[in-house]
């Protein structure tokens, strides 16, 4: 009876000790997991600002520090500071008061960059920009081995700040999607760009918006095929990029502005002088105060805006629900002067290369 009763007692004994060490190696295998995690994105971390200072840029970041335990591997960096000659003739120098690195264990194939907070841009020569943003995300496919082709932006509250003249965006979301070593007529670079309530500083100097300061919302879908040039010259690369039968194809073009309510496709490309020419079919309604508008602005010569609002009148048509007339029109654009059919709407100004600023000179 002893050995009996002995006999049971050891495995009820074990019982426990078996359910501890199953937990030690839980939490053991967990912590290697989140380690190697945290060794990844510091990898990544030094790998992506090695790459930088070798094409040029200047890179500086503060300490990073750790956090997220037990389910998320999380590296914060603050004091980001990035500039460079790549880009606008000038270069680009951007700020950030900090960035956060995140990947949560149970999604270990996908970054999330958390980059809110006072942030500062400048292209070119002209002063930087500041602005905030009450949350900004970014999102990016992890691949072993593989550097990222594509992200994901997600912003909303966006605003700049003073000195600069306020704008504001209630939300912008952007896909970008890059395709290495495109080749001819194929896409290089995607992008699908959509943002909703934003609000335009007071033109000033005795101008307005002609179309008022609250744009409803705007849409575009564009890919810009390849090959794309490496040259360190904008204009070489111009060049190089039209010679090669560059085109920049706008699948969509939504835009609700004022009275204005347009949708749209084009195709865009350089011509001989490096100027923007193509063409585009849109649809529209409320043209016929758009067109007072722009004349109003003087933004449009009065006699070009009745001719065409004459056009447009006879080819609107209400849509079988009701609603406001709409029409759809071609445009083209061609040795810099917009037309509507053959009715010559403006005179875009001359773009000067390279140092890529508007002239309104000829």
């Amino acid at each position: 009876m002893r050995w009996s009763r002995g006999g049971g007692a050891g495995p009820v004994r074990r019982g426990p000790r078996l359910l501890l060490l199953a937990v030690l190696l839980l939490v053991g295998g967990h912590a290697l997991l989140w380690r190697w995690a945290e060794q990844q994105m510091e990898h990544g971390l030094a790998v992506q600002v090695a790459q930088w200072r070798s094409r040029g840029w200047t890179v500086a970041v503060g300490t990073p520090a750790w956090g997220g335990w037990p389910l998320h591997a999380r590296l914060t960096v603050p004091d980001v500071a990035l500039s460079g000659s790549g880009g606008p003739p000038g270069g680009v120098a951007w700020t950030a008061q900090r960035v956060v690195l995140d990947v949560a264990l149970v999604h270990p194939r996908t970054l999330v960059v958390d980059i809110a907070g006072r942030q500062s841009l400048r292209l070119g020569p002209g002063p930087a920009l500041a602005f905030t943003a009450a949350s900004a995300e970014a999102r990016v496919p992890l691949v072993p081995g593989v550097p990222p082709h594509s992200i994901d932006l997600v912003v909303a509250g966006w605003q700049t700040e003073p000195p600069a003249a306020r704008l504001t965006a209630a939300r912008v979301s952007l896909h970008l999607e890059e395709q290495p070593g495109a080749a001819q007529g194929e896409p290089a670079v995607s992008a699908v760009l959509d943002a909703a309530d934003i609000t335009l500083p007071p033109a000033g100097a005795g101008r307005t918006w002609a179309l008022g300061e609250h744009i409803a919302s705007v849409a575009v879908e564009a890919a810009l095929t390849g090959p794309l040039s490496r040259l360190p010259d904008p204009q070489a690369r111009a060049e190089a990029w039209r010679d090669a039968g560059g085109t920049v194809a706008v699948r969509r073009l939504a835009l609700r502005w004022g009275k204005l309510d347009l949708d749209g496709t084009a195709t865009l490309a350089l011509d001989e002088a490096l100027q923007p020419m193509g063409t585009a079919t849109v649809r529209m309604s409320g043209q016929a105060e758009t067109l007072d508008a722009l004349a109003g602005a003087h933004v449009l010569a009065p006699a070009a805006a009745q001719a065409a609002k004459a056009v447009l009148a006879l080819l609107a048509r209400t849509p079988p629900g009701g609603g406001r007339p709409e029409v759809a029109v071609p445009l083209a654009l061609q040795d810099r002067v917009l037309t509507m059919g053959r009715i010559p709407l403006l005179r875009l100004p001359l773009l000067l290369w390279p140092q890529l600023v508007w002239s309104t000179a000829g």
